[in-house]
């Protein structure tokens, strides 16, 4: 599956980011791709440019701290990464667009909802929550990575060097091809550390009900990391959605993609027919 074309872009005031691209049809909608933690714009979406970019122009950006995305020295936030789609949108001229958000993707689509609700057309959220840290061990969970996110700041580099290495050396042991290996070397592990943390506290239940955009819900179900009842409480927080759920893992966006793509182009699709005319 050959990647479409990449360039880096500059965000007066925020750094500088890499984004892949696919033109698609003329006039044709634009697709904002969000991957997940730990993965990058290729890693997580190298399956569905060729069947999406047919009917849609597509971005998919690295996110702060994983893979080409901005090198910034500040704490990483999900709110930043939100901001940072606006800003890509403002550069690239896009007036309106539909987040398409995985895992933590799924996040930051949501607060681009929040935080720039006049430049959203609709949401596609797949295998991603409203809140991910509920029971007592997910909690425990990610209140690792919260002491991690503060150990990264600050110990000596040898610690951080060492802590990253690890985190590197077990998902180098996940079977993953040798592209997407070198992939995730360029990613900057402290603030990998500082993500999951962030994912720990994001909480949306509050204010998701305020949404007022047609949203499509892609559940995976056989999810072992985001838990299936977390995917299809959105369905009950959420005015106008539909759902399609597939039989597959986390990663079946990749592991089970001829699957996987057919049914994330119809909930894209349903958000799209839904959504209102542009002015």
């Amino acid at each position: 599956m050959a990647l479409p074309p990449g360039r880096s872009i500059d965000l007066p005031g925020r750094g500088q980011t890499f984004i892949r691209e696919v033109a698609g049809p003329p006039d044709a909608p634009t697709l904002m791709l969000l991957h997940g933690w730990t993965a990058t714009a290729d890693l997580n979406w190298f399956t569905t440019f060729e069947v999406l970019g047919q009917h849609f122009r597509i971005i998919a950006p690295d996110h702060r701290g994983h893979g080409k995305g901005i090198n910034s020295k500040s704490p990483f936030r999900l709110e930043d990464c939100a901001d940072d789609v606006a800003a890509i949108a403002d550069v690239l001229g896009i007036n309106t667009f539909i987040p398409v958000g995985y895992s933590m993707g799924g996040t930051i689509a949501q607060l681009i909802w929040k935080r720039h609700e006049s430049r959203v057309r609709g949401l596609v959220l797949c295998s991603t929550a409203a809140s991910f840290a509920v029971s007592r061990e997910e909690r425990l969970s990610f209140l690792g990575l919260t002491g991690l996110a503060v150990l990264a700041r600050l110990t000596p580099n040898q610690t951080i060097d060492w802590l990253t290495e690890q985190l590197y050396m077990q998902r180098k042991g996940d079977g993953l091809e040798p592209w997407a290996l070198e992939q995730m070397a360029s990613h900057d592990w402290r603030k990998i550390i500082e993500a999951g943390s962030a994912i720990g506290n994001f909480d949306s239940t509050s204010w998701l009900k305020q949404v007022d955009v047609p949203t499509s819900v892609v559940i995976t179900t056989k999810d072992q990391v985001v838990a299936v009842d977390r995917q299809q409480r959105l369905i009950e927080l959420l005015d106008d959605v539909d759902a399609h759920f597939i039989d597959g893992a986390h990663n079946a966006v990749y592991t089970d993609h001829r699957t996987y793509v057919p049914m994330l182009l119809a909930a894209i699709t349903s958000v799209h027919q839904r959504s209102k005319p542009l002015q």
